[in-house]
């Protein structure tokens, strides 16, 4: 049978379109291939960057060793390894590496003990050597030792509950006597190191920390600070109103543009979209912790509360912290963990901003420095009037009559504007009375009445007002400075007042709730006293009688209510101030007293007369 030449070409063509189609499918699955083969390669290569460290499980622990039970059956099979030709008639079986066996280490330094536990590499514990107890013992400031300070994660894996091993012969307990460190290595499956270094010096504030990577590159890290930090003092017993002022637990950190003092309830991010962090930390009253990095850094700050003491609600609690950041092109991680009793002289000589952890203020208005100043100012010159009476209670006394010193020429000046006001008073009811359906008449009236009598109506603002803005500012600093102060803890005045710090408590046989929780006082009742009789001086021009009363009774009970649980020192500064101003008024009132049986009705050379009313035409 003769095949035609059309059917002889479809033929071919059918042949040809087979093989191009099944060529097509060849290259298209070696495309496909070599793709998948590139995208393995950069995932090996990401991997390799980053996801190489692991971790075994651990599961539990041999209580005998304080072996990770998971890890211990490798010492109990030895690897035997091949004969070697020339030793045939021998073989040679490795040892097994030695299991790690968990150990704390203590450093001792000038300024603090620390406890470190190759159980991820941390602080289990920080004894801070200020801040002693009434039989001499130095506080723990870590609240909870189990969770403890400066875990570690890389690249989400948490080395916190991983062994690391120490150096061999590594004492339990170091004395710092010059430039030491301690070293922690963590070995993974595959030969990967994380390796954490602490230094120490004698006399330093810090513990250096450098973590270095062998075998990989890590992405990303956490330190993470979950143990919180102990409040050193004793809380107020009972019930009280603002009784719990007095204690801090804040999360801190320095933001390049200020201090910022947060007290957190939930979990809470600080500059995760934008600013970075010079460093960060926890304070309670007396003492702060901050790790710090040698440059500022664009680490996210995650702060979150726990409770510490559910008995005591004067416990504010604590908080878990933890300071992620991207590694970038860094091959080390490095910062200092710096443990800072609030010192202002000694913190301040950082120059880091750490004054602020005591006293801060508002940018807005430039608080953050010139408030700051004052505070500070304020305390040097306490320390000042020490260094020459070494008491405080006396220093106290001595700088409330520095300061009412410099604020009396303002407070006297508001006094006499406010008793030629009212030496005016029947002329400017008359007016008022004359007046009062014609307010441009009867303003017009008052203002001749004034000018003719010499009495400048803006005397009262600048006078009293002014005064007043001036003085707050320094009565702040000295409220702040005194409630804060490190340097007045456990310190005596006289007497019943053993603890400038403290409540001056004589009798805690009885208590009185809300009130004197913690038993009887003296400054405070002796505080009420002079409260009343300066507040009836000042509110004696008050034309209203009901609103006179209500102010005179009104200050002394709120101050009675919260100087209860006032540091003494701070109830002390009250007093004092309090007769100053007495005193102020009795000799104001005594110079008046003088001019009226001296039969004297002058106001500034000019004698008091009806003011001569010019009616419009």
């Amino acid at each position: 049978m003769k095949m035609k030449p059309s059917t002889l070409i479809g033929l071919i063509l059918l042949v040809g379109l087979f093989v191009w189609s099944m060529t097509m499918s060849t290259s298209r699955a070696e495309e496909q291939a070599a793709a998948q083969r590139a995208k393995a390669e950069v995932a090996q290569t990401a991997k390799a960057r980053s996801g190489s460290l692991q971790v075994p499980e651990l599961t539990s622990f041999d209580s005998t060793k304080l072996v990770p039970a998971t890890l211990a059956p490798a010492a109990s099979k030895p690897a035997v390894v091949a004969v070697t030709d020339s030793a045939k008639d021998s073989t040679k079986v490795a040892e097994a590496p030695k299991p790690i066996e968990r150990k704390k280490v203590t450093v001792e330094t000038d300024h603090f003990t620390a406890t470190f536990d190759n159980l991820g590499a941390k602080i289990s514990s920080i004894i801070v050597k200020a801040l002693p107890d009434s039989t001499g013992a130095y506080p723990e400031i870590i609240a909870d030792t189990a969770k403890g300070a400066l875990g570690l994660k890389i690249d989400g894996v948490d080395l916190s509950n991983q062994l690391f091993a120490l150096p061999e012969n590594t004492p339990e307990k170091i004395l710092v006597d010059s430039d030491q460190s301690l070293t922690f290595t963590f070995s993974d499956p595959n030969g990967n190191k994380v390796i954490r270094i602490y230094s120490f010096t004698q006399k330093g504030v810090s513990i250096q920390q450098s973590v270095k990577f062998e075998g990989f590159r890590p992405n990303d890290y956490e330190i993470i600070w979950d143990g919180g930090m102990k409040e050193t003092e004793e809380f107020p017993k009972g019930k009280s109103f603002g009784g719990g002022a007095y204690f801090f637990s804040e999360v801190i950190f320095n933001d390049m543009v200020n201090v910022e003092r947060e007290t957190v309830r939930e979990k809470e991010k600080f500059n995760e979209k934008d600013g970075k962090i010079l460093w960060a930390g926890m304070r309670r009253k007396y003492v702060a912790a901050v790790i710090k990095y040698p440059e500022a850094s664009e680490a996210t700050l995650t702060a979150e509360h726990f409770d510490t003491n559910k008995e005591n609600s004067k416990d504010p609690g604590t908080y878990r912290i933890k300071l992620s950041d991207y590694m970038n092109d860094n091959e080390t991680i490095d910062f200092d963990f710096m443990i800072l009793p609030l010192s202002w002289s000694e913190i301040k000589s950082f120059d880091l901003g750490f004054e602020k952890i005591i006293v801060s203020g508002w940018t807005w208005c430039g608080a953050d420095v010139w408030f700051v100043a004052i505070c500070g100012f304020l305390l040097w010159l306490l320390k000042f009037f020490y260094s020459i009476i070494p008491n405080y209670g006396v220093g106290i006394i001595l700088l409330t009559i520095v300061v009412r010193s410099i604020t009396t020429p303002l407070t006297l000046k508001q006094l006499r504007s406010t008793r030629s006001m009212s030496k005016l008073k029947p002329q400017i009811d008359e007016i008022n009375v004359k007046y009062r359906s014609d307010p441009q008449k009867k303003q017009a009236a008052i203002m001749e009445l004034y000018a003719k009598n010499g009495v400048n109506p803006m005397a009262s603002c600048t006078g009293g007002c002014l005064p007043m803005l001036i003085q707050m500012p320094v009565f702040f600093g000295l409220f702040m400075v005194f409630g804060r102060a490190i340097e007045l803890r456990g310190q005596p005045f006289m007497g019943w007042i053993t603890d400038l710090s403290r409540s001056d408590v004589i009798w805690n046989g009885i208590t009185i709730p809300f009130v004197m929780p913690d038993g009887i006082a003296i400054l405070p009742i002796i505080m009420v006293f002079t409260t009343y009789f300066q507040t009836k001086q000042s509110m004696a021009s008050m034309t209203d009688p009901a609103q006179q009363k209500m102010m005179v009774w009104m200050m002394p009970i709120m101050m009675f209510l919260f100087s209860a649980v006032m540091p003494s020192g701070l109830v002390l500064y009250w007093i004092v101030s309090n007769l100053w101003g007495i005193g102020q008024y009795a000799l104001v009132n005594r110079s008046r007293r003088l001019e009226e049986e001296q039969g004297s009705t002058k106001l500034k050379g000019k004698k008091v007369q009806d003011a001569v009313i010019v009616k419009k035409k």
